[in-house]
C-alpha cells in the first residue's frame, strides 16, 4: 500500500506571501515558482556541462593513443 502526502517546502513568509498574491490576481506565486526551478536547475547544468567537457577530453586522449600503435 502506497500514498503520498503533498508537502509544502516554503518558508512561512514565502507562503503566505504566495497565498495572498493568489488571492488578489496577481502572478508572483508563478515568479516565485520559476525562480525556484531556475536556482534547481543551474548546478545540474553546471555539472552535466563539465561532465561533457570531462568526457570529449578523455576521448580524445584515447583516440590519440590508439592512433600512436
Amino acid at each position: 500500500m502506497s500514498f503520498s502526502n503533498n508537502v509544502n517546502a516554503q518558508c512561512a513568509m514565502c507562503t503566505v506571501s504566495a497565498e495572498q498574491s493568489v488571492k488578489n490576481g496577481n502572478t508572483q506565486g508563478k515568479g516565485l515558482n520559476s525562480g525556484i526551478l531556475y536556482l534547481l536547475a543551474i548546478p545540474y547544468v553546471l555539472i552535466s556541462g563539465i561532465g561533457v567537457l570531462w568526457y570529449l577530453k578523455y576521448r580524445k586522449r584515447t583516440m590519440s593513443y590508439a592512433e600512436n600503435l
